[in-house]
């Protein structure tokens, strides 16, 4: 799986979402196009430590959530319809425009840190290194991009 931190993933990434119109419609999901790039901002915030999640989940779910830890980077997509976390579910109303244009610079800011050695713990997952930061990124960045058809 390509890395967010990588400059080529990363202009290809930019290119896909400025492919994405408000008339965008999903292959599968319940989020339209403005909803899907909100959602999309939001585990870039946290991976960024300006977001952090309310959900708790408990330590026995967070045990077995460990378990699924590599699926989160490896290189197989994603596939359709997987589960949203509660804080992660966008469901009201939202601008395409002014939204695509916070995801782009929000998926700038992140690139921006390749060199970071200080990530944030992720609040389900726990420790991930950089390269697993950028490819955890990239692959759900992806996996919208897909369900859009960009």
């Amino acid at each position: 799986m390509q890395t967010l931190f990588d400059h080529k993933a990363h202009q290809e990434i930019l290119i896909r979402i400025d492919n994405l119109t408000e008339k965008s419609k999903p292959i599968w999901g319940k989020m339209d196009v403005a909803q899907m790039v909100k959602h999309c901002q939001m585990p870039l915030l946290v991976a960024t430590g300006k977001m952090e999640l309310s959900e708790d989940i408990g330590i026995l779910k967070r045990m077995v959530l460990k378990l699924y830890k590599p699926i989160m980077y490896n290189d197989k997509p994603w596939p359709e319809n997987i589960t949203t976390p509660k804080d992660f579910k966008v469901t009201d109303q939202y601008v395409f425009a002014v939204e695509r244009d916070k995801l782009k610079t929000t998926i700038n800011e992140f690139h921006n840190k390749a060199l970071n050695m200080h990530w944030p713990e992720h609040p389900f997952f726990g420790h991930f290194n950089t390269d697993q930061w950028g490819r955890m990124q990239y692959k759900h960045l992806d996996h919208h991009l897909r369900q859009f058809g960009v």
